[in-house]
């Protein structure tokens, strides 16, 4: 199979050999593949090395199928986005949450333009909690694992704005009742969320451990290395 000109963004990249790369890239027909860059790591390479940095739009070209084809082709496709800092740190949080949670060689619908859009808003200056909280509600429905936000799952009725819930993993949403029912989020928040609509800032944080929880299930109780990053920038920046 041979594929040029794929819109495309680098999520991962590892030396392979002496010379080459290891890509793990997400395009927009072909959902996420494994790559070959070879001899991109040369004093003069035939590939330009500086476009396969992830958080970069280009334009990829390929050989090849199954787990792992050849780079052909890579091509600026916009303007670099302007991500520092704050804003880098989370574009590298959805590369791995992409990482951990899809597999290669399955389109799944519209993530990629989700993908982008979002990186689009971090690099406009959208608000930076509301924006990751809109990507992994977007990611999880994409999977196949919708949230239903707006559903208290036990109870099979609409979420009440006032009343306060959890989430378990067989479930959804549900009414807390005890620690068992994971992070405490009110149900304006989740409504919110449902809805496309910011939710009041001080529920912000409480939404972000909530989605947390929602998504270390999805992992198996597993961490992400972006989630300690962040939370020692927080630190940082309070002490």
């Amino acid at each position: 199979m041979r594929v040029e000109q794929q819109p495309a963004f680098v999520l991962h990249g590892r030396p392979y050999r002496e010379t080459s790369l290891l890509l793990e890239c997400l395009t927009r027909d072909h959902g996420r593949i494994g790559l070959v860059a070879r001899g991109v790591r040369k004093e003069k390479s035939r590939l330009p090395r500086a476009l396969l940095q992830p958080l970069t739009p280009v334009s990829l070209g390929w050989t090849g199928s199954g787990e792992l084809a050849t780079l052909t082709a890579a091509e600026a496709r916009a303007e670099p986005l302007q991500l520092v800092g704050e804003t880098a740190l989370c574009g590298l949080y959805l590369n791995e949450l992409m990482l951990r949670l899809t597999v290669r060689q399955d389109a799944y619908g519209d993530l990629f333009c989700v993908y982008e859009q979002t990186l689009e808003r971090l690099a406009g200056g959208d608000a930076v909690a509301w924006t990751l909280r809109r990507f992994e509600r977007d990611l999880l429905e994409q999977l196949g694992y919708g949230l239903n936000a707006g559903l208290d799952a036990q109870a099979q009725l609409p979420v009440e704005a006032d009343g306060v819930y959890g989430y378990r993993h067989e479930l959804g949403a549900v009414r807390w009742k005890t620690a068992a029912d994971g992070p405490k989020v009110s149900g304006a928040a989740l409504l919110a969320l449902a809805a496309d609509r910011k939710p009041a800032e001080p529920d912000l944080p409480p939404l972000r451990r909530w989605m947390r929880a929602v998504i270390a299930a999805h992992l198996d109780g597993g961490e992400l290395q972006a989630w300690k990053l962040m939370s020692d920038v927080t630190l940082r920046q309070r002490g």
